[in-house]
């Protein structure tokens, strides 16, 4: 096993204090990425996708619960598989209480291939409590095939991880931004997931957090 050097303090300080300036420069950076982010264009989606979750049927702008702004974890659990992917599930393991990103105006949902009666239990055994529908082969669309989380490969289908995320403005859906693969890289904290969306992080920063059984239901 490979360790790091032993040194002094002072050397330490003087090592710690020029990896500080470039932490800030990589921080400005992402601060100025997350605005170009912002700034993209979107694009209105018309087809009516269908979907099954807990509560049966529901389209793409059920999935939102009345909220403007939509995150879809693109779980890759496909049709033919008993359980889903470990790296998906450790990422959704990473997903904090949907209260903080709820009080943002902000819905978050997990969305795969597989039927839902294979769903449901895979969700008991992990814990979680988020949203989780399966895509309805009836639907018009094949919603992960159209926002590219699954793939033709060889003939076939093939599954990747993804994150898209949708903006309403009353009953019209816009389609914001997707990220896949590495893109998805230390993605789970709640300013990493707003800071994928279209409306960002609320100006008023973190001074406006609250224990998550204390929101309103629209706080910011």
């Amino acid at each position: 096993m490979s360790i790091p050097e032993i040194v002094s303090r002072e050397q330490w300080r003087a090592a710690r204090e020029e990896l500080r300036r470039k932490e800030e420069a990589v921080g400005r950076a992402r601060v100025a990425l997350g605005a170009e982010r912002r700034r993209l264009p979107m694009v209105e989606v018309d087809t009516e996708y269908v979907f099954e979750g807990g509560d049966g049927k529901a389209t793409l702008l059920d999935l939102f619960e009345g909220r403007a702004q939509l995150v879809v974890h693109h779980f890759m659990f496909a049709p033919e598989q008993e359980t889903g992917c470990p790296c998906c599930s450790a990422f959704l393991d990473q997903v904090g209480h949907l209260a903080h990103l709820r009080a943002r105006n902000t819905s978050f949902a997990a969305v795969s291939r597989a039927p839902f009666t294979r769903i449901l239990p895979f969700k008991a055994r992990m814990g979680w409590a988020v949203p989780w529908y399966s895509t309805d082969p009836s639907s018009h669309g094949d919603f992960n095939l159209d926002f590219e989380a699954t793939v033709e490969l060889d003939g076939g289908l093939a599954e990747r991880p993804g994150l898209s995320c949708f903006l309403r403005d009353h009953d019209r859906v816009f389609h914001t931004y997707s990220a896949y693969d590495d893109g998805l890289d230390g993605l789970g904290t709640l300013a990493g997931l707003l800071d994928f969306t279209a409306l960002g992080r609320s100006p008023a920063g973190s001074d406006r957090l609250r224990f998550h059984d204390e929101y309103d239901e629209y706080d910011f």
